[in-house]
């Protein structure tokens, strides 16, 4: 371990300097490392426990791999122990392909409904790695008060976001494009309000929109 991420560890607690994230040791080399470089600044740490990513000081990424879904349950323990253990912002993001499609709906359930966490499906790593720059950018601009960086870090349609907001329940292409663009990110239509989303797409589709990304 580096001095520098060891500088980053206060009382057990992790530091993310702005426009940085901190990465779980083991996806050094990983194709999500591999396609975060040169968009943020990824530095890796081996202490982050149950912790995939770190974005922010109080935001960070617990990833599900296709892998984890067909092992067995394993990953449930795992997202209850963090939940019990942690009062960070966790959000989940979870490989949903041909072979981990039929896990899905139950992983759903236990990440929103019942655990109260943010859930965001991808296909692969690379998908993932759009989310991890997406919200990196975000989260960063909301701490920023330069406005022409704004236009920069506003990716609306980017092809991995559109399709996780169209895999909503009664969400189709044209509801997907009008909440990106109302709410301009996934960070900020994860925690708009169930009025907020009514304003976008109506009282159905906002329940829905609502049941699906927020906690």
């Amino acid at each position: 371990m580096t001095t520098k991420a060891n500088s980053l560890v206060t009382a057990g607690s992790i530091v993310v300097p702005y426009g940085h994230a901190i990465g779980n040791e083991k996806w050094r080399g990983s194709e999500i490392a591999q396609r975060l470089h040169g968009q943020i600044r990824l530095i890796f740490e081996d202490g982050l426990g149950l912790v995939d990513f770190h974005l922010s000081n109080r935001t960070c990424i617990l990833y599900i791999s296709e892998a984890d879904l067909v092992a067995g349950d394993e990953f449930k323990r795992r997202l209850v122990r963090f939940r019990n253990a942690s009062s960070l912002r966790g959000i989940v993001i979870v490989e949903k392909t041909q072979i981990s499609d039929q896990y899905f709906l139950a992983v759903q359930k236990l990440v929103v409904l019942e655990l109260g966490m943010v859930l965001l499906p991808v296909a692969n790593q690379g998908e993932a790695s759009q989310f991890v720059t997406q919200l990196v950018r975000e989260l960063s601009r909301e701490r920023s008060s330069n406005p022409f960086l704004r236009k920069q870090y506003s990716q609306l349609a980017e092809p991995a976001v559109l399709r996780t907001v169209q895999q909503i329940p009664g969400v189709g292409k044209t509801k997907a494009l009008l909440l990106l663009k109302r709410f301009r990110s996934i960070h900020h239509l994860c925690n708009a309000s169930v009025k907020e989303l009514e304003l976008a797409v109506g009282q159905t589709a906002a329940q829905q929109v609502y049941r699906f990304l927020c906690s």
